[in-house]
């Protein structure tokens, strides 16, 4: 019986151990499955991202020969323009307005500065150009090249060493005017302006070698800031170099005329005529030269005062421009003086190499007969008042002149100027102070904006 039981036990426990076995071998079974399982849900998982980054790759791709094919297909972007002094614009393309000005400083050395002819260093009002800022705009009235535009100007002169109005009380004492311009009927403007004669339609072409070369509507030309700068009195008017109540008509023309047409309204009451001027100009732009003159008249205190001038420049070679120009003024003075008689003439080259540099040099002669003299015995400028004067002289009065100016960039440039003035016989310029002759020399710095 005990054998039995022992035999039994065996049997038991064997079974236990091949149920335990067989148990154990299912369950591996099963985690075995259950990893293959996993094993192939990673490796699908694996192959989508696959999928899913082989997809992102072809987009990038295809992004880039996209952006190639729209950049090549797209106008480059113009490269932002250098600022060349040309104003702060505001508006679209119907209506504009401009900010714009210029700054001359300038440190001048001259030889009989006062009556006593002692010599004097210091910043007068600037050598080459009036210290000035404006505003300047347009507006249009139409579509297409022939539209009718609104034009303005007003434009105030300072000085630089004070800060002062150049003309106290007087705010915008340059320009005051308004107008219309278009391609058929040219360019028409009303008020304050310059003298139609010392524009570039007029003699600024060959007045001297600081302007440009070519003939056009726009205002412009030499000033009178120094001893060389003295011929633009003989472009003037009963105004001085500028007009007030003025009308002035300017065209370019496509075969390279350039006429204009000047009235300034007498602002004498009871004589319409007095104080009023009348100037006629007419220009030619060849390829390389201009030939350019005027016809001037003017009323001042009922006496007739006249200038006629011819002249132009050559653009000898791509180096060289050659400035040339004759002035014929005459002038009615008080009772028992007679008349005035000029003759002015001027040669004067601008030199214009590669780099920043440029040079220019000039000589003028005014030959003045039965000038009248102001109360100090100095000649008076054309186109003064010559009511008035009670004595007269005669005599010639010679400026040789050059400078250096170096450019910085378009805005911004440096200069070296100087001039030797003197007179003969009985002309005694103002600027001398009663001496003979007159060196001056300056260093000076302009900046347009």
């Amino acid at each position: 019986m005990k054998a039995n039981r022992v035999i039994i036990m065996s049997a038991a426990l064997g079974l236990a151990s091949v149920g335990a076995q067989a148990q154990s071998m299912e369950q591996m079974q099963q985690a075995l499955a259950q990893a293959q399982a996993a094993a192939a849900q990673a490796q699908a998982a694996a192959k989508q991202a696959q999928a899913a980054l082989d997809q992102a790759l072809a987009a990038v791709d295809q992004l880039k020969k996209t952006s190639a094919t729209v950049a090549a297909a797209a106008p480059a972007a113009p490269a932002a323009a250098p600022f060349t002094g040309s104003g702060l614009t505001i508006g679209n393309a119907t209506t504009n307005a401009t900010l714009y000005g210029l700054i001359d400083i300038t440190l001048v050395n001259k030889d009989n500065a006062n009556a006593k002819g002692q010599t004097i260093t210091s910043p007068p009002v600037a050598w080459f150009s009036g210290n000035r800022w404006g505003i300047t705009g347009s507006h249009a009235t139409g579509t297409g090249d022939d539209a009718i535009k609104a034009i303005f100007r007003l434009e105030s002169e300072f000085e630089s060493e004070t800060g002062n109005m150049d003309t106290p009380g007087t705010l915008f004492n340059r320009d005051a005017w308004l107008g219309i311009e278009s391609k058929t009927i040219g360019k028409l403007t009303i008020g304050r302006q310059n003298a139609l004669a010392r524009d570039p339609a007029g003699s600024a072409s060959y007045g001297d070698p600081y302007g440009g070369a070519k003939a056009s509507v726009e205002e412009g030309g030499y000033t009178n800031n120094n001893n060389f700068k003295q011929l633009i009195f003989y472009a003037g008017s009963a105004n001085g170099t500028r007009i007030n109540n003025g009308v002035v008509w300017k065209k370019a023309f496509s075969n390279g005329l350039v006429a204009g047409a000047q009235y300034s309204f007498g602002s004498t009451v009871g004589s319409f005529g007095t104080g009023s001027s009348t100037t006629g100009s007419l220009a030619y732009n060849g390829s390389n030269f201009t030939i350019a003159g005027f016809a001037t008249t003017a009323n001042i205190s009922d006496l007739t005062h006249r200038t006629v001038s011819i002249g132009g420049n050559m653009q000898v070679t791509p180096l060289i421009r050659l400035n040339a120009g004759y002035f014929n003024y005459t002038a009615q003075q008080a009772a028992g003086l007679g008349d005035r008689t000029d003759h002015a003439w001027t040669v004067s080259t601008k030199i214009t190499p590669s780099g920043p540099f440029d040079f220019a040099l000039g000589y003028q002669v005014m030959s003045a007969s039965n000038a009248g003299v102001n109360g100090s015995g100095f000649v008076q400028n054309a186109y003064s008042d010559t009511s008035g004067i009670k004595a007269t002289a005669s005599g010639d009065r010679a400026t040789l002149y050059g400078s250096v100016s170096y450019h910085l960039d378009s805005v911004t440039e440096f200069y070296v100027a100087a001039d030797h003035l003197s007179t003969t016989d009985g002309y005694l310029a103002a600027q001398a102070n009663g001496f003979k002759s007159q060196n001056e020399f300056g260093l000076g710095m302009r900046y347009k904006f």
